[in-house]
């Protein structure tokens, strides 16, 4: 009758062979997260930035020349909302533009307009604190000028896996 069992050395060769496949598994499970976030951030980048432009479509301006469609029909709330270049002066604006002019006389509650329902969450910093760009500001500037928003980026410094910097996307 023959012995059932394992000898010791099938049982080292079958560690050794699952701890070879764990080390392979773990740096893929690494990056897997990784790019899993910097795909939400480049979706909530672009997010933002539609509708920036959009909100800039609508409000535009230039100085005191109205020239968005919104702009020219509701004058108060386009100096109001926006800055001298039709890009919103805080990011907040995009959830919610109060209408001012002849459509809100129309109906019996306030009209409003909104770009975004939430500003979305930055992956990167777990937070809804982006940074900032005005119109006139260089693409590399780190302080808000506050006067109107321009563009967006992330506040995190850390590096992507292709090795540029989260925060030029």
């Amino acid at each position: 009758m023959g012995e059932r069992g394992v000898t010791l050395l099938e049982l080292l060769a079958t560690i050794t062979i699952v701890m070879v496949l764990a080390a392979v598994a773990m740096p893929l499970s690494k990056y897997s997260t990784k790019r899993s976030q910097e795909l939400e951030l480049r979706h909530s980048l672009r997010e933002l930035r539609l509708a920036i432009d959009e909100f800039h479509k609508d409000w535009a301006r230039e100085g005191d020349v109205l020239i968005g469609q919104l702009c020219v029909k509701n004058k108060s709330s386009c100096k109001e909302y926006t800055g001298t270049t039709g890009y919103p002066k805080e990011l907040k604006t995009l959830l919610e533009v109060t209408l001012t002019g002849s459509e809100a006389t129309v109906r019996e509650t306030t009209p409003i307009r909104r770009y975004l329902r939430r500003i979305p969450l930055d992956p990167m910093t777990g937070s809804t604190d982006w940074g900032l760009r005005c119109y006139q500001d260089p693409p590399d500037v780190r302080d808000w000028c506050k006067e109107d928003v321009f563009d967006v980026y992330t506040k995190s410094d850390v590096i992507a896996i292709d090795q540029s910097k989260y925060r030029e996307w």
